[in-house]
Order: C-alpha cells, then structure tokens, then sequence
C-alpha cells in the first residue's frame, strides 16, 4: 500500500522529524496537533478552551488537505497537561464532532511540547 506525506501551511510545520500527516491507502493518521495557530507561529492562547479549539482547527486544516473533514475523524487521542481540565477541554471538542462520534482517549501527561496545555492527534478514514 502506497503511503505519502499530506501537509498544509493552514496548519502548523512539524517541529520535529516527522510528517503532519501520512496517508496509508484510505487511513490517514494524524500527528499530535499543538494548539499553534500557524499564521503566528503561537499558541492561540492560554485556556484550555482555546488551546483545544486551534487544536481542533489545526487537526480540519489537514484533513482539508487529504480532501476530509471531521466526519471521516474515527479516533482521537487527547493529551492533557492536567486531567482536572477535562470538562473544559470536552466543551470545545464536542462542538467539532456529531454522532456517531470518533472512539477516543485521553489522559493527563507530564508534559507537552512548548508547555501547551492540549495536544491531539486522530485517525480518519475517507
């Protein structure tokens, strides 16, 4: 199965060796988007509220990219700087999906790159 790099400019450069986005077939797996709003190159601000949505902006600019949007999303992994902001974070996130929802996890860690407060990755299938 053929895979290639899908990327956007809509959406923030990786800061590391590896791709926004592969696309294996159909499967398109998507890196942990930073809430890094790519015309600044910052974080679209402090809140957890706002930290989740310009992950979730970032996350449709690159489905745009592969020609998806957020209905093809099938799971998601969110990781949190601190688990007591859950309920603020699933606010925001659930106004981006609709039934049937993507599977997810999420889950406090340590820390995330640059100190953000939320980083999201997903997989979606066309």
């Amino acid at each position: 199965m053929p895979i290639k790099a899908v990327s956007t400019e809509q959406a923030p450069a990786a800061i590391g060796p590896y791709s926004q986005a592969i696309a294996a077939g159909e499967t398109l797996y998507i890196s942990g988007q930073l809430p890094i709003d790519p015309a600044t190159g910052s974080f679209a601000g402090d809140s957890i509220a706002a930290q989740t949505h310009q992950s979730l902006k970032n996350i449709q600019a690159i489905l745009a990219a592969n020609g998806m949007d957020l209905s093809s999303v099938v799971k998601t992994t969110v990781l949190m700087q601190d688990i007591a902001e859950f309920d603020k974070m699933n606010e925001i996130y659930a106004t981006y999906f609709t039934a049937p929802y993507p599977t997810r996890a999420a889950f406090q860690v340590a820390a995330l790159p640059k100190g953000a407060k939320v980083e999201i990755e997903a997989v979606a299938i066309k």
